[in-house]
């Protein structure tokens, strides 16, 4: 199986391919649009801030790709973010792949929410044995809106949307390659759809 983390200057990777090395897969990492259509899987990360993210994503002319992508496609954190409809981080036009948008948390919770906490309502194969209320590992100060795509949400000062999926897209708030065996899990289950 090929698979691909995009590796356009936005966000820790090496923890991502580190955890799929731990699953016996070997990631590439490319931002060559050639290399990228022509992977089985395709993880899209992001760390960072949105507008500088996407600005990255431009000058490598993927902002264009990904929405294009016909394979399974995984968006953590950012990556999520950058693949709903605009984000008020940097009052940022996403890739519109997700009919959403991205919020930030007020100044009533302590922002970036950092930590654990727990994902629910879960509705997809990416969850084939998570159980309800799993402990997932966040770091974020923005939040994806309620959409038809929620397949996982999320208690922080609201009920948001953790997971989102659109045909072949999905996209995780959460780090799963900084989540534990449950963590390790959603990404097993990502290399099996």
């Amino acid at each position: 199986m090929k698979l691909v983390i995009i590796d356009y200057g936005a966000g820790n990777i090496k923890s991502i391919q580190f955890a799929f090395n731990r699953l016996g897969c070997e990631a590439v990492l490319s931002k060559i649009p050639v290399e990228i259509r022509s992977a089985d899987k395709i993880i899209f990360p992001g760390v960072g801030e949105a507008s500088s993210a996407m600005k990255m994503l431009k000058e490598n002319h993927l902002d264009r790709l990904i929405p294009t992508l016909e394979q399974p496609v995984l968006g953590i954190c950012l990556g999520m973010q950058l693949m709903c409809q605009h984000t008020e981080e940097g009052n940022t036009k996403g890739l519109d792949i997700f009919k959403t948008d991205v919020k930030r948390f007020s100044n009533s919770v302590k922002v970036p929410q950092m930590g654990w906490n727990i994902i629910k309502d879960l509705k997809s194969d990416l969850f084939k044995g998570i159980k309800e209320k799993e402990y997932m590992y966040l770091v974020h100060s923005y939040y994806a809106e309620h959409c038809a795509e929620t397949i996982a949400t999320t208690d922080y000062e609201i009920n948001y949307a953790t997971a989102l999926k659109h045909e072949n897209f999905y996209g995780v708030q959460f780090h799963p390659e900084k989540s534990s065996v449950a963590g390790e899990q959603i990404l097993k289950n990502f290399l099996e759809l």
